[in-house]
């Protein structure tokens, strides 16, 4: 799939512009949005004290310092999780999910220390879409429903937050909890095989977040133009290198997920001008030197992610489906 395409891929954030700040935290969303990204990525956890957190590994360590896993520890009190500060400069506080949606609630930008100046185009957050990778960590049912509680507390939920929500869900027992809890949400399946996007999840999201090398295939390009096919969007990641931007392009998916929002949008306002002349500047090399994009490593991904999430949550299949 290598024609010209007729729109190119939206700029989501993956952790926000977390190479240019701390990930997960607001001053990259702020950034992410300022460099004028379509969506957000972020990721949550469960708090001792049940409070969700925007982070990614399910311990302190790579990022605060500390030892420690997120859902044996309190977010409030002395020694809570709220006084904590990323390692990375400038040191940033981990952000709850209630103080990112009301970050993305905001009407009027309001500007960050770290930032010169704020895009005049598009002031304020409510355009932004909001990608929240849900992690297997906790559990679906009580995370869910403290999401609800959130969501539902903000003026105009419905019309101005809701429908710019897309839960990123990895397993398919959390999609029934999904479907109950917030039937208002769009989902959309986040993983790395094809196939088991297909099995599990066709039918119940209209999103597919998948990483880059497992669509580079034969069995990948198929399953992109199924989705364009039926409506159902193509998402890709994590996409930093402008050879492999270019080459996201050629194959037609909606949105590029980047720890370099800037880089990508400078690239894709180029492309605009005239994309068959300057996506010819760019390799399609790495589709072959890379080993990441090599079929045995592909198939390795998709066992990895097999084994992990079955010893984590547990089968794929449904009851109903071990029944029929």
């Amino acid at each position: 799939m290598t024609s010209s395409p007729t729109e190119l891929p939206e700029c989501w954030g993956h952790r926000g512009a977390s190479a240019a700040f701390p990930e997960n935290t607001l001053a990259s969303f702020e950034r992410a949005i300022h460099d004028g990204a379509e969506g957000i990525e972020s990721d949550i956890h469960l708090s001792a004290d049940n409070v969700i957190l925007m982070f990614h590994d399910p311990d302190l360590s790579r990022t605060i310092g500390v030892k420690g896993y997120i859902k044996d520890l309190p977010w409030y009190g002395p020694e809570g999780m709220e006084h904590l500060r990323t390692k990375k400069e400038p040191r940033q506080p981990i952000p709850t999910f209630a103080e990112t949606v009301a970050f993305l609630m905001q009407v009027s930008a309001i500007p960050f220390p770290y930032l010169p100046a704020l895009n005049p185009c598009k002031p304020g957050n409510r355009h932004v879409s909001f990608n929240v990778d849900v992690k297997p960590h906790s559990d679906a049912k009580q995370i869910f429903t403290l999401m609800s509680e959130i969501i539902t507390a903000q003026p105009d939920w419905q019309t101005e937050l809701a429908p710019r929500i897309l839960l990123g869900l990895w397993h398919p027992s959390y999609l029934p909890v999904a479907k109950s809890i917030l039937p208002y949400c769009r989902r959309s399946y986040l993983g790395v095989s094809v196939s088991i996007a297909r099995r599990y999840f066709w039918d119940d999201c209209d999103t597919f977040s998948i990483v880059m090398p497992a669509l580079s295939n034969r069995e990948g390009q198929q399953f992109i133009a199924e989705c364009k096919k039926n409506g159902k969007r193509i998402m890709v990641w994590t996409v930093n290198d402008p050879n492999r931007m270019v080459e996201a392009c050629r194959w037609g998916v909606d949105v590029i997920l980047t720890d370099v929002t800037k880089t990508w949008l400078d690239l894709r306002e180029t492309l605009q001008a005239d994309f068959p002349l300057v996506s010819a500047k760019y390799s399609r090399r790495f589709l072959w030197t890379s080993p990441f994009f090599w079929t045995p490593i592909i198939i390795l991904l998709h066992y990895i992610s097999d084994w992990y999430f079955t010893r984590v949550v547990g089968p794929w299949e449904t009851k109903e489906e071990t029944k029929a």
